[in-house]
């Protein structure tokens, strides 16, 4: 038995609402039985089973809200199997119950503390340089490569079942999450240098602001931040010490430029 896929992608786009129900008791697990119950009309015909697979994934669930796209997809994977008399009924809950933890780690560290911060910087720096058009496209490319992360999961879990971890692997997040935590201190230390660049330009005449000193200024900044991370520092005072030391190195170049 499986489940077609245009049930699959109604599944999907139910967990986009994962976190739409939380509660105290049970966290995420309104919102896991609100996506899977589609897949689960199709895969029991009978109302009394529906409704124990149903109740098997009321427990306590939670994860992260993007990862927990690929548990979703291996809950249905298992639930094929038990529909088919292939597996136990428990194996869909033991699934969830191994992988919420480990994967809701690596969203944390990719997604929270990597990619949205970075979008966070770059989103400062291009409207700071280019206007409201980098804001938009910053949250349009923020969004679009956090779906496609999303689908990619879920569509993993689905066809790999308990041998997603292998697949979760390979996409390498957590080595993508430390070179996002390190462009986005760049890009904050770069936001840091132009904003205070602006705010010099209004006391010291333009013409006397040098393209050398924005140039000086915005390259501190970001080798600042830069090389404070790569020695081990936490990425919220990385970037406070990036902004920072462009903002000074602004000011100084705008000091220089309008001489003594």
């Amino acid at each position: 038995m499986s489940v077609p896929p245009v049930t699959l992608r109604r599944v999907f786009w139910r967990c986009l609402f994962l976190q739409a129900a939380w509660n105290r008791r049970g966290m995420q697990n309104l919102g896991f039985a609100y996506a899977i119950d589609p897949a689960l009309r199709r895969l029991y015909a009978d109302p009394g089973k529906r409704n124990e697979a149903l109740r098997r994934h009321l427990a306590t669930f939670n994860c992260h809200p993007y990862t927990a796209a690929a548990i979703v997809g291996g809950a249905i994977h298992h639930e094929e199997r038990v529909a088919a008399g292939a597996e136990p009924s428990g194996a869909p809950l033991a699934y969830k119950q191994v992988l919420q933890g480990p994967l809701a780690a690596v969203g944390d560290g990719f997604f929270w503390a990597g990619l949205r911060p970075a979008a966070g910087a770059a989103a400062a720096l291009g409207t700071l340089a280019l206007g409201w058009p980098a804001l938009l496209a910053v949250i349009v490319a923020y969004n679009a490569l956090s779906l496609r992360l999303r689908w990619t999961l879920f569509r993993a879990g689905y066809g790999a079942g308990d041998a997603v971890v292998d697949r979760v692997a390979g996409l390498g997040l957590p080595r993508w999450a430390g070179r996002l935590r390190e462009a986005g201190v760049v890009a904050a230390g770069m936001a840091a240098g132009l904003l205070a660049l602006r705010a010099g330009a209004r006391v010291v005449p333009p013409a006397g602001a040098p393209a050398w000193g924005a140039a000086a200024a915005v390259l501190a900044a970001a080798l600042g931040g830069w090389a404070v991370l790569a020695r081990g520092a936490r990425l919220l005072p990385a970037a406070w010490g990036a902004m920072a030391l462009g903002a000074a190195a602004a000011l100084a170049a705008a000091r220089i430029a309008g001489g003594p």
